[in-house]
């Protein structure tokens, strides 16, 4: 297996990319928009992604997540509202995933929105993917992390909150981890 970190300290412009026998390749971009210092990229992904990210059976998510994180992260379900340990949380750092550490969230696009769980206007460009979710009779949008997969909630958009985007990415706090800058 095959683990590669590159950087371009003008660009911000990290990339990681996990090859394991075959094709299978992963890059996570940032932009100079989200910085975060490269030498604690470079340590989050080294930790949490040396083994490579590929598609595992719910066995092998079993044997690393927890009970509620498989349920959240691989079976999209969602924590009682104001349970989670990142609901009240906002200490400077970054917010990973939970199953497999890539970077999500920056804690400077989190905000108080009051709903429960935590709640950011914007994700790390690239991290997060979007998608359909037409479950419980309505259409939503579902975000999942992009590199394992892993559900981490919901999008709503046009609520009125003063933040950039007008988006809040509302995400369990299962679903995540958190680095503190001052730790990386």
């Amino acid at each position: 297996m095959v683990s590669l970190f590159t950087a371009s300290i003008r660009g911000i412009r990290p990339t990681l990319r996990t090859t394991a026998r075959g094709s299978n390749s992963y890059t996570l971009h940032l932009t100079q928009r989200t910085f975060i210092p490269n030498l604690q990229i470079q340590r989050i992904l080294t930790r949490n992604m040396s083994g490579g990210v590929k598609a595992k059976s719910d066995s092998e998510w079993r044997a690393v997540l927890s009970p509620e994180q498989f349920r959240i992260l691989r079976q999209k379900g969602t924590e009682p509202a104001g349970t989670g340990e990142y609901d009240k949380h906002y200490e400077e750092g970054v917010y990973t995933c939970a199953g497999c550490g890539t970077p999500l969230y920056k804690s400077t696009t989190k905000f108080k929105s009051g709903c429960g769980w935590p709640a950011f206007f914007d994700a790390i460009p690239g991290a997060v993917s979007r998608h359909v979710d037409s479950s419980f009779g309505m259409q939503r949008t579902e975000i999942t992390c992009t590199a394992c997969g892993g559900h981490l909630g919901h999008v709503f958009k046009g609520e009125g909150f003063p933040t950039p985007t007008d988006e809040r990415h509302c995400v369990n706090s299962v679903s995540l981890n958190f680095v503190d800058d001052k730790k990386a």
